[in-house]
Parts: structure tokens; C-alpha cells; sequence
């Protein structure tokens, strides 16, 4: 990465931050654009240069968790199934307490589910996720493609929404971690008849 480059990464964790810092202490809809540019010290032209939607600062890693299941399905060990690259994957986020699985802080969870407008872009963002996976599936027709990438997908979106419920309830990170990685297994035991050998 030469400098100019890094300049623009540090730029855009910086509007994050502020925007992060802003949203949790005020709220979502009532952080202005203005307000983060004055907090990032940045223009607002700059802001959203970086930024074309709001929703996307604070949900700053969008991209890597659109592309988060294909690359997995992608990146799978010889002999490995799609279903088994997909659970040992969020078996490791759960025991890493990875973010983006959804251990994002008590503080950050409840920012997002009190505001709509996060919430619906969260869903367009797993929706998109699993149409990244059902593009991953080449060789299938589209109806197989989309359904199986739909269990797959369901399972992960489940495990997400049961570590922020946990979250939102004042659990630790451990105890949510301890709690999940057993649904996790359950649920993953449950799709393997169907799609297990894929």
C-alpha cells in the first residue's frame, strides 16, 4: 500500500469512527452528514465521497460480509463439502466472538436495532449475502442454486440474530459464545440430510 493509498484508508476509518461515535450517542436518524464531517474534521463533499449511502458507516464492513460466505464456499479444502466449509466457519466465528457474526457490543447492537433504517439495510445486506453464495454454485440450475444457498444462508442469518438478541439481553460475549456455538451445531445438524453433500 503506497502512501497516498493508506492516506485514503486512514480517511475512511476516520468518517467511520466519528460516525459510529455519533450514531450510537444520538442516533441514527438524528446524526446529520454535517455533524460526522465536523467530527471526522473532513468535508461533507469528503464524507460522502467515501460514503455513498449513510447506513454504510456505520456498517463499515458491508463488503466483507456480502462476500463472507462465497469466499468461504470458494476457499474450501480439497474434498471439502460447501455445507462443511460453511459450519466449520461459523463455528470459528463463534469461538473467535468475531464481529462480523454479530459481536459487535451491547452499545453498537442496540444502535442498530433502534433505528429501521438499519435494520431493513442489515437485511438487504444477508439477502445479498446469499445471492453472493447462490452465485457461487455455477454448476447448478438457478432454483437449486438459490435454495441451497438459502438453508446455508438461513443458518448463518439465525446464528446472527440469536448473538444480538443475547447481546441486546446484557449477556457476555463468552456466555453468548458458549451458548451459540450449541445452537450452531444444532442447526447445522438439522440441513445436513438435505444439503450436507453438496
Amino acid at each position: 500500500m503506497n502512501l497516498r493509498e493508506q492516506k485514503k484508508l486512514e480517511t475512511r476509518e476516520a468518517i467511520s469512527d466519528a460516525a459510529t461515535r455519533l450514531f450510537v450517542e444520538q442516533g441514527f436518524e438524528k446524526t446529520t452528514i454535517t455533524e460526522i464531517a465536523q467530527a471526522a474534521r473532513v468535508s461533507k463533499m469528503t464524507v460522502t465521497n467515501y460514503f455513498a449511502r449513510k447506513e454504510d458507516m456505520a456498517l463499515d464492513h458491508h463488503e466483507q460480509f456480502v462476500a463472507g460466505l462465497a469466499a468461504t464456499a470458494a476457499a474450501r479444502g480439497e474434498g471439502e463439502t460447501v455445507f462443511a466449509a460453511l459450519r466449520r466457519s461459523l463455528l470459528e466465528g463463534v469461538a473467535a466472538q468475531d464481529p462480523i457474526i454479530g459481536f459487535a457490543g451491547q452499545e453498537f447492537s442496540r444502535m442498530i436495532a433502534e433505528s429501521p433504517t438499519l435494520v431493513a439495510r442489515l437485511r438487504d445486506l444477508h439477502e445479498q449475502r446469499e445471492e453472493a453464495l447462490a452465485w457461487e454454485f455455477g454448476e447448478l440450475d438457478d432454483v437449486m442454486a438459490r435454495a441451497v444457498a438459502a438453508q446455508l444462508a438461513g443458518a448463518h442469518r439465525v446464528i446472527f440474530a440469536e448473538v444480538q438478541r443475547r447481546t441486546l439481553a446484557g449477556e457476555s460475549n463468552a456466555e453468548i459464545a458458549a451458548a451459540v456455538s450449541g445452537d450452531a451445531r444444532r442447526v447445522f445438524d438439522l440441513l445436513e440430510p438435505s444439503v450436507g453433500r453438496f
